[in-house]
Formats: structure tokens, C-alpha cells, sequence
């Protein structure tokens, strides 16, 4: 399963299991006008973690926080790209 269709099937799960409402998941959707908590999103980053095997937020130097599910997705591509390498 591809990086993005991971991360959009976690959010998903994560969603039905805190009983949150969605907004549609495009690129353009701001994070914060999801549907998703601060509590929802800390799942979603262990998750993901588990899910891939790192976490892009620790693994980093630089202090970036994606502001759209389009930048969050290429955030964990170009983790995985350089956690390859």
C-alpha cells in the first residue's frame, strides 16, 4: 500500500473510532478543517508510525508542521525517501 493510501486509510479508522465527522480528504484540506482533534492526530502519528516504521515528526531536523493533508502526505513521502537512503 502507497504512503498516501496509508495515511488516508489510518485517518479513516481514526475518525470512525473517535466518532469524528470528515471533511472530504483532498489535497487542499487544511488539518485543521478535517474533523480531526489534537487528540486524533497524536493516534494518527503513532499509527502511522507503527503502520511505516518512522516517525517523520522525530526523525527530522527541521521544525515543519504540514499545514494541508496534500503537504502531510509529501511529508511522510520525503521521510520515507530519505530513511531509504
Amino acid at each position: 500500500m502507497s504512503i498516501r493510501l496509508t495515511i488516508v486509510s489510518e485517518i479513516e479508522q481514526v475518525a470512525a473510532q473517535q466518532k469524528r465527522t470528515l471533511a472530504p480528504l483532498t489535497d487542499d484540506l487544511v488539518l485543521l478543517d478535517s474533523g480531526l482533534d489534537s487528540l486524533c492526530f497524536a493516534i494518527l502519528v503513532a499509527r502511522l508510525e507503527d503502520a511505516l516504521g518512522f516517525d517523520p515528526f522525530t526523525a527530522s531536523e527541521d521544525v515543519y508542521f504540514p499545514v494541508t493533508l496534500g503537504e502531510f502526505v509529501r511529508f511522510y513521502e520525503n521521510a520515507a525517501q530519505k530513511a531509504a537512503s
